[in-house]
């Protein structure tokens, strides 16, 4: 029997990261993924600047290669006779971007195709120390008080892998999910659509910053920014002879060089588990949420983040620092994410209301969506039932419950590269550093208090995962046992 602390089951975006961030916490985690390698279909293309910071962190975002990351490139979306033909009406999305002159992150986003990020993330993950195994399928799995037991198979007899956690990556099907019996709420089946994956050199047709287009007569033509295009059409067989044909069509050329790359059948469904965990099994990615492709890119992106708050939480258990309570903030905090982000797919102009039955909610910037969710659980004080669930960062100024905000400190240091290892206290006061001491938290002495909604006398007191668990305006008659008394309550601290 193999014994892990965290086993990981799917090596996607979001259990690879899961990999890397348990791995970077220095977690023994071990990745059993039922395929050789990644899909040949790119599947999900650029991740925003918040995954951006999370790898950041780790030392990825910087070993990646460049990809077209313009503002805006990819999700300005037009109608169109051809690629080269005449346009129509560009598809603005809903809420148009709004223009701003705050920089929310020192991130810029990451312009690489889900076939190409994954590879990065594997070896990224085995650099820590993960354990990666890659054709190898998990065959059965039980739960008890004290772990999980599960079969799995490689290229030889199947064996036992022992953990004290398990963390289900498995897909959007999610046989753990379903043995599990959890449910999910949403949209349900949509639509099935056909792709066809090519190559052909049409750079030039991409300089007005648009990468999608709804060809009349034809399907959805969208690129990857690096030479592939992908051609959705409907769902009936194709002979090779006739996707050629789709595809001279929808570019409006016929002597343009293309080659086919693969071809797909793809169900486009909406739905979120009705809970995030049971025992000590829990859910990410897309077995947590099946969110349609959309211009906000909330499926990879919302995915990755689950793995990077989930991580954080079990790492802080498994070496003892916090008490079992504190996974149960994971359910708190991600699912009300992917149900805003499942209500923004359809309160949009973003291609899936086919039904005609927009959601009518309140639309949110998609800054809001990125940088400004509002975490509610007991890893927070001070996030009440009186909030809105997302606001740009500027409006939140501090509020516990967000992400920590981004100031310059230095040329190239963000105050965000302050956070990440563990828990910290901002101030610049020393009665809060000699209190930060004494409860032993990392004291970082930051200038732009301002950005924290501070005085020059408060404190913010900043979780493993970059987001403010509490803070305090003005000095408190006896800053450590208000400090303790935070950290203690927020962390599920055993100290």
């Amino acid at each position: 029997m193999k014994k892990t602390s965290v086993l990981v089951v799917g090596g996607g975006l979001a259990g690879t990261s899961a990999a890397v961030f348990l791995a970077w916490r220095g977690v023994d985690v071990t990745l059993v993924e039922k395929h050789p390698g990644s899909s040949p279909h790119p599947r999900a293309v650029g991740f925003n600047s918040r995954v951006g910071e999370l790898l950041r962190a780790t030392g990825l975002e910087g070993e990646l290669p460049e990809g077209r990351t313009g503002k805006g490139f990819g999700i300005r979306r037009v109608r169109c006779e051809s690629l080269v033909g005449k346009r129509f009406e560009e598809t603005f999305w809903s809420p148009p971007a709004e223009l701003s002159d705050v920089e929310y992150s020192p991130s810029k986003g990451v312009g690489v195709a889900q076939d190409r990020m994954e590879p990065f993330l594997r070896d990224k993950a085995r650099a820590f120390g993960a354990d990666i195994r890659m054709s190898t399928r998990m065959l059965e799995f039980s739960q008890d008080g004290d772990g999980v037991t599960a079969i799995v198979q490689g290229d030889g007899e199947p064996y036992e892998i022992r953990a004290d956690y398990l963390v289900a990556a498995d897909g959007h099907r999610s046989p753990i999910r379903e043995a599990l019996g959890i449910t999910r709420t949403g949209r349900g089946f949509m639509h099935t659509s056909r792709s066809v994956l090519f190559r052909a050199p049409l750079d030039e047709y991409l300089k007005d910053g648009i990468g999608q287009f709804v060809v009349d007569g034809v399907g959805f033509l969208t690129t990857y920014g690096d030479g592939r295009w992908v051609l959705m059409l409907d769902d009936r067989e194709y002979t090779e002879a006739e996707l050629l044909a789709k595809i001279h069509q929808a570019i409006g050329l016929d002597d343009v060089e293309v080659e086919i790359v693969t071809t797909g059948r793809w169900t486009i469904s909406a739905g979120v588990a009705d809970q995030y965990s049971k025992g000590r099994i829990f859910l990410a990615g897309d077995a947590a949420h099946t969110l349609p492709p959309s211009r906000g890119g909330f499926g990879a992106n919302v995915g990755i983040e689950d793995a990077h708050n989930l991580a954080w939480k079990l790492a802080a258990v498994l070496n003892g620092e916090s008490r079992p309570s504190l996974l149960d903030t994971y359910d708190a905090e991600r699912r009300p994410v992917a149900s805003l982000c499942h209500q923004q797919i359809f309160a949009r102009n973003d291609g899936h209301n086919r039904d005609s039955r927009p959601e009518d909610a309140p639309l949110y910037d998609n800054n809001a969506m990125h940088f400004g969710m509002l975490y509610r659980s007991d890893a927070v004080l001070d996030a009440g039932p009186e909030l809105p669930p997302a606001r740009l960062p500027e409006q939140w100024n501090g509020q516990p419950g967000t992400r920590a905000p981004h100031a310059w400190i230095e040329p190239g240091k963000s105050t965000l590269d302050l956070f990440g290892r563990g828990w910290v206290l901002v101030a610049d006061h020393p009665q809060w550093e000699e209190a930060a001491q004494q409860a032993g938290v990392k004291y970082e002495r930051v200038e732009q208090l301002d950005v924290f909604g501070l005085s020059e006398k408060g404190a913010s007191l900043v979780r493993p995962d970059g987001y403010i668990a509490w803070r305090s305006t003005d000095l408190p008659n006896d800053p450590a046992v208000a400090l303790k008394a935070a950290f203690s309550s927020t962390s599920a601290g055993t100290r």
